[in-house]
């Protein structure tokens, strides 16, 4: 029976979201298997930063903290890594570079591993990046001088939804999101912006809205608001 799944639109590993992480490794092995492979290209400053968390998260939870240095294709195909995710509880995949990320597991032995053991019962999330890139498509949000930037193929693990994160404070940032957004979501596709420090969580047509602000489904007759403790069906 395949696990639950969390999108989630900031905060990951930090005290303010510890409950949700809990609830999503009860009855599980106590083992969390945290990839930052979205901030591969950050600097090895900024790896250690997300370390530091994967690790302080997993000693507030009382688990293994096992956090994989997977941050390009070479390491993502190293089976020695993959082997690393095996038993996990809950595995989870931080922000950073969406496209990136997309980029960098599609096809690989540790996203293989990864379904896999989602496949098995353990729990799956992904914040910011990492929710982005757990569906079918993700938008270019770091536009890189001399790069393609380009909107790439997601992982495809929810070809059903679009995901938005730091929805609250997106807009300001890059305020033609939900048109990008809207655009190249197709019919039969619910596209949600989920606000910082809040998740929604669940599997392929069920999802609840956990944390401390809102999820809300997008269209282009406007937005419907859903707060913490709603449930969200998908058709």
């Amino acid at each position: 029976m395949s696990g639950t799944i969390a999108l989630v639109g900031s905060g990951e590993w930090l005290p303010v979201m510890a409950d949700i992480e809990k609830e999503l490794l009860e009855n599980k092995p106590p083992v969390y298997v945290q990839l930052s492979t979205a901030a591969g290209q950050e600097g090895q400053k900024s790896l250690n930063h997300w370390n530091t968390l994967a690790i302080e998260q997993a000693n507030r939870l009382n688990v293994e903290s096992r956090w994989l240095p997977v941050f390009d294709k070479e390491s993502a195909n190293d089976p020695d890594l993959a082997k690393q995710i095996v038993g996990a509880g809950l595995i989870y995949l931080s922000g950073g570079d969406p496209t990136y990320l997309a980029e960098t597991l599609r096809n690989s032995i540790v996203w293989k591993t990864i379904v896999e053991q989602w496949e098995s019962g353990a729990s799956l999330a992904g914040c910011s990046a990492g929710a982005m890139a757990l569906t079918n498509w993700v938008p270019t949000m770091r536009l890189k001088i001399g790069k393609n930037n380009k909107d790439v193929a997601g992982l495809g693990m929810l070809p059903n939804l679009r995901v938005i994160p730091h929805f609250d404070r997106m807009l300001g940032w890059i305020p033609d999101i939900i048109t990008r957004y809207l655009i190249n979501t197709p019919k039969g596709v619910t596209l949600v912006g989920i606000d910082e420090n809040t998740a929604l969580v669940g599997s392929e047509n069920e999802w609840i809205v956990k944390g401390k602000q809102s999820v809300w489904v997008l269209s282009n007759e406007g937005r419907t608001e859903f707060k913490s403790g709603q449930v969200l069906k998908l058709s």
